[in-house]
């Protein structure tokens, strides 16, 4: 009897063990992709500033960054590029919108053809674009159109842009071409949101306030620029990091 209860204790204890172990490895992966308030802890990470984008198409004062955040006025439509493509990278950003039904959203992989002499009020016409916007965007959408609006969400849409493909993870739109998020996270306006973006080897890969919801494979291009939207609405963008992958 003695030896069945060592042996049951020694087995309590390789689970507490293993419980504890695996516990750790979540945390430090939740740590190395960032959380909301908290920036990403791991080795590579960096911080992205004014001096890290372009003017693409807006206004002098459509974009303006104080000590690590940027706010957009939305106006004119158009975008900021970072100043080099990136092809492996993860990205963890903070935002939120400033007014109910914001629109505004994140390009990976934009192409240089996509950006060259886009003119103000345009977007790229390239790119896969991680979506975002407020949940009052769905009621405004469906009164002024008399559409419902299916072919979106505002909890994380991410799709290809124009000349550029993917293949959707499921669950899909409608008409099969963007990737829906599989559970509601997002929170709408005023409230702070953080994304945290996988993207490797053509494969997208979003997680909205630590859950992962969306993404899509087989990405073409898989390398460009970095863009952050304006779209018509007031928002801003806090704790910017970029991680670059072999």
């Amino acid at each position: 009897m003695r030896e069945k209860r060592t042996m049951v204790g020694g087995g309590l204890r390789t689970l507490v063990g293993l419980v504890t172990l695996c516990i750790g490895l979540t945390r430090a992966a939740a740590e190395d992709r960032g959380e909301l308030g908290r920036p990403p802890a791991g080795p590579g990470w960096r911080q992205l500033g004014a001096a890290d984008f372009e003017n693409v198409n807006g206004a002098d004062d459509t974009w303006t960054w104080t000590e690590g955040s940027v706010h957009c006025t939305g106006k004119p439509v158009g975008v900021i590029r970072s100043r080099k493509q990136l092809t492996n990278l993860e990205l963890s950003l903070e935002w939120r919108h400033l007014s109910e039904a914001g629109n505004s959203g994140v390009f990976l992989w934009a192409p240089p053809e996509a950006l060259a002499d886009l003119p103000a009020g345009r977007l790229p016409g390239g790119g896969i674009e991680v979506q975002i916007l407020d949940h009052g965007y769905t009621k405004r959408y469906e009164e002024r159109s008399g559409k419902p609006a299916d072919w979106f969400t505002t909890d994380g849409d991410v799709f290809p842009v124009g000349s550029s493909t993917m293949k959707p993870f499921p669950p899909v739109s409608p008409n099969g071409s963007r990737s829906f998020p599989s559970a509601r996270h997002s929170r709408g306006t005023p409230a702070w949101n953080h994304y945290y973006v996988r993207a490797v080897d053509g494969e997208v890969r979003l997680w909205v306030n630590g859950h992962e919801v969306s993404g899509g494979s087989d990405c073409t291009p898989a390398e460009g620029y970095l863009c952050l939207e304006s779209e018509g609405a007031p928002v801003e963008f806090r704790k910017i990091f970029l991680r670059e992958l072999p």
